[in-house]
């Protein structure tokens, strides 16, 4: 029978989330009910209170999680109650033209849950975010959206590829195509731009340059193997990042803000025939403009990364073995665990810059 459980939900555009009773129904065909065990606060998450993703409040807020599924629907065979897994918002179709074409990660008819999980006190209709709605005791999503990954795996940490890790992850290492000797700039060095640079690393670069405006986050990047930092609040990173590249620029430049001047940073740090990767998710009101010969002239590629280019069953699985042997520092990205009505002041923590990720633990055996 359906359940009545905590959820944190945004009823209206900038207001204060607040932590509600839902129902979440019993799953139909095809979909999981999951227990979540963590989630973490991503910046889509205050994107959607603050209305920038679209207007269909009022949204159930969360997506970065791990759990164990509980129960599934009809039809569904490769997931089973006690399955531990990672959520993730591309289940793809299998059918799609992308999907046809080889390059599922690219599928243009992802799968969601069809039933809506509902406020208890209402019945209004939620809308969760990205498809998941993960700051609750249980969601409803479907089955396509679980990832079975090992269970040594600590939700606190594993949850984190269910978006911002993988997109940053992804963006050096599936979109970007960086290799070995390359040399890397990544531009925002957030939990997205750290992700990036952590990939950049595993994937052979030799030259891993930071830029932020923020020391703190500089500081953080060398973690992740950053060999070198700039402050472009100080420096113009265009110049700084030529200068050392042997006055060349990278190979692979990464911008994760997604504002104009930053992409316009990136364009012109990179070398001839470079790559630019945009990941950082800009605003629908964003605009730029490029001298087209400069454009023609540079060569390259020019790509965005949507979700870091992955594939949910090949890349989760694999980078949490990575996390098992001590080769991918998932534990890194985790600032601090908090409980499920402190959402709103993580999202002020992020604002100011003070957290590469709060966590929300939901299962207090769920410790990194």
């Amino acid at each position: 029978m359906p359940s009545t459980v905590k959820g944190v939900v945004a009823r209206s555009k900038g207001a204060d989330v607040e932590v509600v009773d839902i129902v979440v129904p019993d799953p139909g065909p095809g979909e999981a009910v999951v227990r979540v065990e963590a989630c973490g606060v991503c910046h889509t998450d205050l994107h959607y209170r603050e209305g920038g993703i679209n207007d269909d409040f009022p949204f159930l807020l969360g997506h970065e999680a791990a759990g164990t599924v509980e129960a599934v629907g009809e039809g569904v065979t490769d997931l089973a109650p006690g399955d531990y897994v990672i959520l993730n918002w591309r289940a793809v179709c299998g059918q799609c033209r992308a999907c046809a074409k080889g390059e599922p990660w690219y599928c243009f008819s992802t799968h969601n849950a069809t039933q809506k999980m509902t406020l208890a006190d209402t019945g209004e209709e939620l809308s969760p975010a990205l498809g998941i709605g993960a700051f609750i005791e249980k969601t409803l999503v479907h089955a396509g959206q679980c990832t079975k990954v090992d269970r040594e795996a600590s939700p606190v940490a594993a949850g984190l590829l269910g978006c911002g890790v993988m997109a940053g992850f992804g963006a050096a290492v599936n979109t970007g195509n960086v290799s070995r000797g390359d040399s890397v700039a990544v531009i925002g060095c957030g939990g997205v731009g750290s992700a990036a640079i952590a990939g950049a690393v595993l994937a052979g670069a030799t030259t891993v340059i930071a830029v932020d405006v923020d020391d703190r986050k500089l500081e953080g990047a060398k973690r992740f193997g950053a060999t070198h930092t700039v402050n472009s609040r100080d420096t113009d990173p265009v110049e700084a990042i030529q200068e050392l590249t042997g006055g060349h620029g990278a190979d692979v430049v990464i911008d994760a803000v997604g504002r104009p001047e930053t992409y316009k940073q990136a364009f012109y740090s990179r070398d001839l025939a470079g790559t630019v990767v945009l990941v950082g998710v800009p605003t629908p009101d964003m605009e730029i403009t490029l001298p087209l010969l400069d454009v023609f002239g540079r060569g390259g590629a020019l790509k965005s990364s949507w979700y870091g280019d992955c594939l949910p069953s090949r890349d989760f699985p694999m980078l949490i073995d990575l996390y098992r042997q001590g080769r991918f520092d998932l534990d890194g990205f985790v600032t601090e665990t908090i409980a499920l009505d402190q959402v709103e002041q993580a999202f002020d923590k992020m604002h100011a810059g003070e957290v590469l990720r709060s966590v929300v633990v939901l299962d207090q055996e769920a410790g990194v």
